[in-house]
């Protein structure tokens, strides 16, 4: 029998997923997700802002407690808590907008300077802001932090350059695509550092994904393909259920420690 340090035994496996293609399939998909699904719980189920701010926050905090409490990685937990992380971060965004009447700029300014100075706390605790060493309690918290500080910083971003600047929702997401696909390059061509190029990327599909899902479900008359908040969002849902569920049972089984 193999015997390990206590600081081992209280570490977790690592409890993110690797970046694959699926990963940012499914990433892409859960801003969209984020962006109509709060659109529908607001608008066309007429729970309001607050409202549906007060729902998603409870299941929210139901699931991030969920994976919190996990010793590691499972699919279809990780995936719940983004889907509503990007719901939450939505609704974050919306209330400062549109109930408190923040306007984009501040908004989307706040949220950098939040998400930078998340940044800078995790690096300070930990030296490191990989995602490929999720394995202690803080750093997972860190973590979690700053993924809703990157929808909430989308989510305004997004909304600042379709609305407040007048792009259109087609334009907006072209825009964050080429960003996307400039960063992709510099990666795989010029050496651009990787968790640079990861945590870039992971801002700008939040906007990418909130511009595809208001130019999908959007009124025609107002920019979008007019297939609405439902439909939208539960061909989405369904094709996040399909990939997840084929991750799960592809994982292949950790093994035990002795």
């Amino acid at each position: 029998m193999h015997t390990h340090s206590p600081d081992l035994k209280r570490t977790l496996l690592n409890k993110v997923p690797e970046v694959t293609i699926f990963f940012w399939l499914i990433k892409v998909m859960a801003t969209t997700v984020g962006e109509t699904a709060a659109d529908f719980l607001s608008v066309d189920l007429h729970l309001g802002l607050t409202g549906t701010s007060w729902v998603m926050g409870v299941l929210l905090l139901a699931a991030l407690g969920a994976q919190l409490r996990a010793r590691q990685y499972v699919p279809w937990r990780y995936w719940i808590t983004v889907v509503l992380v990007s719901i939450f971060g939505t609704l974050v965004t919306d209330n400062l907008v549109d109930t408190l009447g923040v306007s984009l700029e501040a908004t989307t300014v706040a949220f950098t300077i939040a998400l930078a100075g998340s940044f800078a706390l995790w690096y300070a605790s930990e030296r490191t802001l990989s995602i490929h060493t999720i394995f202690t309690r803080r750093r997972e918290l860190f973590y979690w932090a700053a993924i809703l500080f990157t929808f909430a910083l989308g989510t305004a971003a997004g909304d600042l350059l379709a609305e407040g600047l007048d792009l259109g929702y087609g334009i907006s997401a072209a825009t964050f695509g080429a960003l996307i696909l400039a960063i992709t390059v510099a990666f795989y061509r010029f050496r651009l550092n990787g968790i640079l190029a990861f945590w870039m990327a992971y801002v700008l599909t939040r906007p990418f994904g909130a511009s595809c899902g208001d130019l999908l479900s959007q009124p025609t008359g107002q920019g979008g393909l007019g297939l609405g908040t439902v439909g939208t969002s539960a061909l989405f849902l369904a094709t996040i259920v399909g990939l997840v569920l084929w991750l799960t049972l592809s994982q292949p089984r950790p093994r035990q420690l002795a």
